[in-house]
């Protein structure tokens, strides 16, 4: 069949105008057309009021969210200016809220309205605008009160202007974003919350109070750090610290490059070492750098360079010791930075990170010369810091040697893997699907299960006695175990160890070797307590394998009953009242279970491994949070706990127990 020719010519070429270049690309504006790119439309609204408050115009701001999924922003700035402008001779708020590329912060390097401001492109506010379903603007300025009226990003009405004797002026901003340019458009109250206390945080004093419609009222949080980073510092990490808060200000002037134009930077830190917390957060002219950039290097090059030069000026390190790196350092590290610039870089619209070499440069130098200083003056502290810092660093070489351990442990696979575990016997299918494996008790239990499967399908693994308790035991004690790096490889699937050593974690469903692990064991309290080990090592090891629902544990009989017909058996007391019940006059015996090795082949085919006529008890995850508090009661150090456990509980396994 011919392929049709699509023409490219002249009139292939289109442009998207007015509200069309937000509403049918938002992604190029927002960063999504996502839920996340409707949070970041709403902060841009958010964000021009911050920027009127930190020039001193407003105290508060007022963040509102209905129900409807619409938002409105309240200041009490001194109010867009939306007449006329005779100068671009067009109304202004045709330029600010109608118009990409248009707005009062272009001069903030040169003695602007806006020195230090979050918004610098002019695309935020018509953006949001162009993205919303309506939007109903109300400014009171200069003596008058202005409304306007949006639908799909155009103005319906113009601008209407009345008189206003009242005094207070600003900026009231209601929309509701629209879901035909984004996906989802139900924020979270989270979100807001989240949004406002960042702000709060770095603008100090500045109040704001978020209300959320409920039904027919309004909730209201107020949120303000009188003294901005540093009492969000000292809110964060309370008295688990090592060190005192340290604040640290300053203000630099320099230039990206030669020939580009000098700029003010100002620096604002707020810190403190602690083994308990950590956190790293920065901002510039009050916007959350998520990805950092420019500051997040200034403050890896300059406290490794410090605390390493301190270690070795007072003899820290021990011979041969690598040098510390900033991993070590920020898992004791709690830093807030706020800085501000008259002129910035930022990697995109969303601001999520800046990329100034001037700034860099000078975050680097200061943060040098004050760790320097800090720990002249405070040599307690600066001891504390080393010390701790040394502590992460050796912790970390330990774990990656555990790590290296483990994964030399799990690298053999296939038939050469299972040919060194001793005692495993494998089954002659290789479809992952209908492979079983039994974890069975000593070698008793190995001989009969293994003449009592099916060996197409069904594998026997062996263990001798009581495993390690793995809930108690350092991960360096747990991969020396042969038990347990014997049924690690059997299993197939890795391991997945919650350690901070990075690339530790080797686990892989796609690896695992078996459609179902069936755990077998005696029906004695020995039994239990092998059964709940090995459970134990699965739930710390690979509790994946429990929330995929591939553990299982065989019931095996507590009772046979043989009548002259047939034999019965019962799994437990009510059980076998039940057969006797139903015999009803039938000449019996009745037999305590032995344990699996004594068991006939046929018997133990017919209980527990036959699929047709065996019980399984399948280990489900919303039992996982339950068998941990009972992996803990039982097998962890709580004493007192297992003990009153036992007083009160414990006659329940009674008849469990040989007390002849």
């Amino acid at each position: 069949m011919a392929k049709t020719v699509k023409e490219y010519g002249n009139e292939s070429i289109t442009q998207l105008k007015g509200p069309d270049q937000v509403r049918l690309r938002p992604a190029v504006i927002f960063g999504s057309d996502g839920l996340d790119g409707c949070e970041h439309s709403v902060f841009e609204i958010i964000s021009n009021s911050v920027d009127e408050a930190r020039e001193g115009y407003g105290k508060k701001i007022i963040v509102t969210k209905y129900t409807d999924g619409s938002v409105e922003v309240q200041d009490f700035g001194r109010g867009a200016p939306v007449d006329f402008n005779n100068k671009e001779q067009q109304y202004n708020y045709v330029l600010l809220f109608e118009t990409l590329y248009a707005g009062g912060k272009y001069n903030t390097n040169n003695g602007g309205d806006y020195e230090y401001s979050i918004g610098l492109n002019g695309l935020g506010l018509a953006s949001t605008q162009f993205a919303s379903e309506y939007m109903d603007v109300e400014i009171k300025r200069d003596g008058f009160k202005y409304n306007l009226h949006f639908e799909k990003g155009y103005n319906i009405g113009g601008l209407k202007k009345e008189p206003y004797a009242g005094k207070d002026t600003g900026t009231k901003t209601k929309w509701k974003p629209d879901l035909n340019v984004f996906t989802e458009i139900d924020i979270p109250s989270d979100y807001f919350i989240d949004v406002l206390k960042r702000q709060a945080v770095v603008n100090d004093g500045l109040v704001f109070i978020f209300r959320e419609q409920q039904g027919s009222r309004f909730v209201e949080k107020e949120i303000c750090y009188k003294n901005g980073i540093s009492d969000y510092i000292e809110e964060l990490v309370g008295e688990e610290k090592l060190t005192a808060v340290q604040n640290w200000q300053t203000e630099r002037k320099g230039k990206d490059r030669e020939d580009k134009p000098e700029y003010k930077v100002k620096i604002n830190a707020a810190l403190c070492f602690s083994n308990r917390k950590q956190l790293k957060e920065y901002y510039h002219n009050s916007s959350w750098l998520e990805y950092g950039g420019a500051p997040e290097k200034a403050i890896r090059n300059a406290f490794v360079y410090q605390i390493d030069a301190y270690i070795k000026q007072q003899n820290k390190y021990s011979k041969n010791e690598n040098k510390i790196t900033f991993q070590d350092v920020e898992e004791c590290l709690v830093l807030v930075i706020s800085s501000f610039s008259t002129l910035v870089s930022y990697e995109n619209q969303t601001k999520k990170a800046i990329k100034n070499k001037f700034i860099q440069e000078a975050m680097t130098d200061f943060f040098k010369h004050q760790l320097e200083v800090y720990f002249i003056e405070n040599k307690a502290e600066a001891d504390k810091i080393a010390d701790q810092v040394l502590i992460n660093k050796r912790s970390r070489e330990k774990s990656e040697k555990e790590r290296i351990n483990i994964k030399n442990t799990l690298q053999q696979k296939g038939s050469d893997m299972v040919n060194r575990v001793q005692k495993f016997v494998d089954c002659r299918s290789k479809d992952v699907s209908e492979r079983e494996v039994f974890i069975v008790e000593g070698d008793s239990a190995l001989g009969s299960c293994k003449l009592a499967r099916d060996a197409n399908f069904q594998a026997i693994m062996p263990v001798r006695g009581k495993i390690l308790n793995c809930l108690k035991s350092e991960y360096d004690k747990i991969f020396k175990s042969e038990i347990i790096t014997d049924l690690i490889k059997v299993l197939g699937c890795g391991v997945e160890v919650k350690n901070k050593a990075k690339d530790l974690s080797t686990f892989s469903m796609d690896n695992l070797r078996w459609n179902k692990i069936i755990i077998c064991t005696d029906a004695d309290v020995d039994g239990f307590h092998i059964r709940t080990l090995i459970l134990t090592m699965i739930y710390r090891l690979m509790p994946t394998l429990i929330s995929e629902g591939k553990v299982f544990i065989a019931e095996t009989p507590l009772y046979e009953i043989n009548t002259k017909d047939k034999p019965y058996f019962a799994y437990d007391e009510k059980e076998k009242a039940e057969i006797l019940e139903m015999i009803g006059s039938q000449k019996y015996t009745i037999q305590r279970s032995k344990g699996l090795g004594e068991n006939q082949p046929d018997m133990m085919n017919l209980t527990t491994m036959n699929p047709a006529t065996r019980r399984l008890i399948r280990v489900l995850p919303e039992d996982a949070e339950q068998t941990s508090m009972m992996f803990d009661m039982l097998l962890g150090d709580d004493l007192q706990g297992r003990k009153d456990y036992i007083a009160e509980n414990g006659h329940l396994y009674m008849d469990d127990l040989d007390v002849s």
